[in-house]
C-alpha cells in the first residue's frame, strides 16, 4: 500500500509562514518520530535521508499575510492542498496528522491522531515540513536580526515578544493572532 503522509508545522507561531509536508517514502528509514521529538541535528541528517528514500515530497507555504486574511484553519488546509498537489505519483491512501481530515473533499484521505508518532511517511513529512520551515526563519534571520528568528522560528517566547516591543511588527508577523494585535493597538 503507497500511503502518502501529511503534517503541518508552524501553527501557533507568531511569525512566519505555516508549512505543510506531504511524503511517500520508498523504503524504511530508522529514526523517524514527530519531529518535535528530534533534536534540530537529527531533523536535519533525516531530512537529508528522507529525501534521498522518497517517492515524492510535496511541501505547501502559505504566507503570514494570507493566513491573517483566511484564518490559520484554511490556511492549514491550503498548504496541505499545494503540498498534496506536488505529489504526482499514485497512491493508495493519505494520512494527515491530527484529528481533523483537512482535506476530506479528497478521496483516499483520513486523519490519525498522532500519525507524526504511528505512520513513518506522516513523521518524514512532519521532519521536511519542520526543517524546510526552520531553514526558511534562520535565512531571514539576516534581514531582521533584531527578531531573533534564528532562534524562536517565529513562536511566542519572551525574546520573542522582547523584540516585537523594541523594533515593532513587520510583514512577517501574523497580525490576526492576538499578541500581535495586542501590540499594534
Amino acid at each position: 500500500m503507497i500511503t502518502v503522509g501529511i503534517d503541518e508545522v508552524g501553527r501557533g507561531c507568531w511569525a512566519g509562514p505555516v508549512v505543510a509536508g506531504a511524503v511517500i517514502l520508498t523504503k524504511p528509514i530508522n529514526g523517524l518520530k514527530d519531529s518535535k521529538l528530534l533534536s534540530k541535528l537529527q531533523r536535519q541528517r533525516l531530512d537529508v535521508e528522507i529525501r534521498l528514500n522518497t517517492e515524492a515530497i510535496g511541501i505547501g507555504w502559505v504566507e503570514p499575510a494570507v493566513i491573517d486574511d483566511i484564518g490559520i484553519n484554511a490556511a492549514v488546509k491550503l498548504a496541505m492542498q499545494l503540498a498534496l498537489d506536488q505529489i504526482a505519483d499514485t497512491y493508495d491512501e493519505v494520512i494527515i496528522d491530527g484529528h481533523i481530515n483537512y482535506l476530506a473533499d479528497r478521496p483516499k484521505t483520513r486523519e490519525l491522531i498522532k500519525a507524526d508518532s504511528l505512520v513513518p511517511a506522516v513523521s518524514a513529512a512532519s521532519i521536511v515540513a519542520k526543517v524546510a520551515r526552520d531553514n526558511f526563519m534562520a535565512d531571514i534571520d539576516s534581514q531582521y536580526p533584531a527578531y531573533g528568528f534564528a532562534h524562536h522560528v517565529g513562536y511566542g517566547t519572551a525574546t520573542h515578544l522582547q523584540a516585537l516591543k523594541l523594533n515593532g511588527v513587520i510583514n512577517l508577523h501574523r497580525r490576526s493572532y492576538k499578541p500581535i494585535k495586542a501590540l499594534l493597538q
